[in-house]
């Protein structure tokens, strides 16, 4: 028979021995560190992996597309004991293999923001849909053209990279220049697009990249841009031609500076998306699956939000109100 000194010793030393185990360890590894989306991101992991009580591993490559850096990370945080791994992959398909590696050896791996080729080379994906962000820039830049013919440039991200062209596809969808759908796996372009250029989502590359599109075409009235930092590219060589007026501009992202853009009028609309949702939801799964073994499965939609001051007629947008307080970055 157990006395009550015996009994309190026991619960005592169970009580010590939950208090010493050791936290679930979230890996989170990003594009890069310097880019505000990501800033954001690494933000909400942050502060998720706080409230949970887990521990937080951060790594990222020195610039967009920098494969090896995060297949080094993805080792290093299978060998720190990471439960979990959370991932915007640079390379869609080269940072398969790695991917593999780690879940043989039982870690879960959770794409953020951009989805792997293919897709189910992670256990889940917390992102926007960037085939519908592209669709509701389309949808929009049609209603605002109305009966005048379109002669777009489109100012895109890499080759290889699937959250470029779900946002270029889903854009020429909303449009109707091309019947394609998420589904589609190459970009696709038609006769209306005189210019096409990849931009790698950068500011002075955008700037470039819009210059000889205007030296080949001068006529251009439309411009689609993978991104916002492209899309101030953009405007400064639309302005320097004196074709502000002229020219309407579509983009993605719905950072801060992004959405104080379509205040001043460089970007006539954004797609805003929420990077801080997305790592939240992927710290929570891995704890989760921590605690009671169940992995996350499949596709989970975080949500985007057209954003523009000169609204549309059937075409759901929200006020740059709405998108300064909703937005991420300085």
């Amino acid at each position: 028979m157990n006395t009550p000194k015996v009994v309190a010793a026991a619960l005592i030393l169970a009580f010590g021995m939950a208090l010493a185990q050791d936290p679930v360890i979230v890996g989170l590894i990003t594009k890069t560190e310097t880019n505000p989306f990501f800033v954001k991101m690494r933000e909400g992991a942050q502060a998720k992996t706080e409230e949970l009580g887990a521990e937080l591993l951060t790594a990222a490559g020195s610039f967009d597309g920098d494969n090896e850096a995060q297949v080094t990370a993805i080792e290093n945080m299978v060998n720190a004991g990471a439960t979990g791994i959370l991932i915007t992959p640079s390379d869609t398909s080269a940072i398969v293999p790695a991917i593999e590696r780690a879940r043989e050896q039982g870690v879960i791996v959770i794409a953020l923001d951009t989805p792997t080729e293919p897709q189910s080379a992670t256990d889940a994906l917390f992102a926007t849909d960037n085939f519908q962000a592209g669709l509701l820039i389309g949808q929009y830049a049609k209603a605002v053209m109305g009966d005048t013919e379109p002669v777009v440039a489109t100012l895109d991200l890499a080759p290889g990279i699937s959250v470029g062209t779900l946002r270029h596809n889903g854009f020429m969808a909303g449009y109707g220049l091309a019947d394609v759908t998420a589904e589609t796996p190459e970009q696709t372009n038609s006769p209306e697009v005189v210019c096409s250029q990849d931009t790698q989502g950068d500011q002075t590359q955008g700037q470039t990249a819009m210059e000889n599109c205007l030296t080949a075409n001068p006529d251009i009235n439309l411009v689609y841009t993978i991104n916002e930092p492209a899309a101030f590219g953009a405007y400064t060589a639309i302005r320097n031609a004196g074709l502000e007026d002229q020219i309407t501009v579509v983009s993605v992202d719905g950072g801060c500076a992004g959405v104080r853009g379509v205040v001043d009028g460089q970007i006539d609309a954004t797609s805003q998306q929420y990077p801080l949702e997305m790592a939240s939801l992927g710290v929570e799964a891995v704890v989760e699956y921590a605690q009671s073994g169940t992995a996350p499965t499949g596709y989970t939609d975080t949500g985007v939000t057209l954003i523009t001051d000169n609204p549309v007629e059937g075409v759901e947008s929200e006020d740059t109100a709405f998108g300064l307080e909703n937005c991420w970055g300085e």
